[in-house]
């Protein structure tokens, strides 16, 4: 049955290229023309048979983790663009394509993410231990996208640029109040209470976070300026002449942007300025990957601009500055990958061979999200005055900062 089954999925998808099978029976069959690439595939048990024809995205990802899906020859990255591309020039069968549907008219449900749900989803990914993303990310712990003046600088260069970077967009004069939503482990407003002398209120849901955010604030001496709080976006309260908010939206859920960009609105002074950094979709909305809805980013979603439009003009807050960011993710990964495979013992001490196959995969499918789909960094500049920042970007890229090429 299911041999079937992934008989017919495999003969309408690979049209461009070839995948060679070699099923749990021990038979090999070859799928597409001989006219492209190659690849195989060996699948070990009829579980992981089962999975990947009753959901291909779930399936492959649990299969790799589990060991039951090997890709021989090309290797998991090279396998996995080479599946995407034939994905997007052929077809899966009508069940799957109903199933795709269901998943993106249920999103709503899915992505409710009332305060509750939003702590449990962040203590699922960010909780686990300060240790292993110490193992991969940058000295200052800056887990979202880098900011590549120069392709061939180090991720610690690039990820202090996106800072500086922010950090002119917000036009922070000293003294001003920032609220940072979603601060992490605190390297963004200990940058800008050092760099900027502001002021600086964090949030986030994480105990984790918090801790190290505190901690670090207490070792740099910015106690007395910077603030951490465990708190939801939609309980703080008061008035902040900035705000930022980086790689926090794609945890919001699309029931929740009105209310997110709400908040925004009120609680930002009225001569403010707010930077929202947030993955997005420069195309139609899809439905969330269920693999990394399930063992990545519980509740997460990559919005398209389309699906933010509507929020921010009901909020009615200038959009002063929209800016994408192409491909700069897809080079913070791959520093994150090389870097997690150099420590592959020390995880391997800390967890188990799953947990670090499962961050090899995580790495790998956002890398290909970023280099060939519709997928980036969009920055969202917003203000309630038109006149909040000059009309030009040129005060973005004059004089020296720490940083910048």
């Amino acid at each position: 049955m299911w041999e079937k089954a992934l008989d017919r999925i495999l003969s309408q998808l690979m049209v461009r290229d070839q995948l060679r099978v070699r099923f749990p029976d021990g038979q090999t069959r070859i799928y597409g023309p001989n006219t492209g690439e190659t690849a195989s595939l060996e699948i070990a048990d009829i579980a992981a048979l089962r999975a990947l024809c009753v959901n291909p995205s779930l399936g492959l990802g649990e299969g790799f983790m589990n060991g039951t899906l090997t890709f021989n020859e090309r290797g998991l990255e090279d396998s996995l663009v080479l599946l995407l591309r034939n994905r997007e020039a052929g077809q899966l069968p009508a069940w799957l394509r109903a199933a795709h549907h269901m998943r993106y008219h249920a999103r709503n449900f899915i992505q409710r993410n009332n305060p509750i749900r939003s702590r449990q989803n962040v203590a699922h990914h960010y909780d686990i231990s300060d240790d292993l993303y110490r193992l991969f990310l940058d000295a200052d712990m800056q887990y979202s996208c880098a900011y590549f003046t120069d392709p061939d600088m180090s991720l610690e260069a690039a990820q202090e640029a996106k800072k500086a970077h922010i950090g002119r967009k917000l036009r922070i004069e000293p003294g001003c109040h920032v609220l940072d939503i979603g601060c992490g482990w605190g390297g963004m407003a200990l940058t800008l209470a050092r760099d900027f002398d502001a002021r600086v209120t964090g949030i986030t849901l994480s105990e984790n976070q918090l801790k190290t955010a505190q901690r670090r604030a207490e070792e740099a001496g910015l106690s007395d300026r910077v603030t951490f709080k465990l708190e939801d976006y939609r309980h703080i309260r008061g008035t902040f002449d900035r705000i930022v908010s980086v790689g926090m939206l794609e945890h919001v859920g699309v029931p929740n942007y009105g209310t997110y960009f709400q908040r925004v609105n009120e609680l930002l002074s009225p001569d403010g300025i707010a930077l929202i950094h947030t993955i997005g979709r420069s195309a139609p909305p899809m439905p969330h990957d269920p693999w990394i809805n399930k063992y990545i980013f519980p509740g997460g979603y990559v919005p398209s601009l389309s699906e933010l439009a509507g929020p921010l003009e009901q909020a009615k807050l200038w959009q002063s500055d929209i800016e994408v960011w192409r491909l700069h993710y897809a080079r913070t990964l791959r520093h994150w990958r090389s870097r997690f495979e150099t420590h592959r013992d020390q995880v391997l001490a800390m967890y188990d061979d799953r947990f670090v196959r499962m961050f090899q995969y995580y790495f790998t499918v956002c890398i290909i999200a970023f280099e060939h789909q519709m997928q980036a960094v969009y920055h969202f500049q917003l203000a309630h005055e038109r006149n909040a920042v000059p009309v030009t970007r040129g005060y973005l890229y004059s004089g020296n900062v720490q940083g910048e090429g």
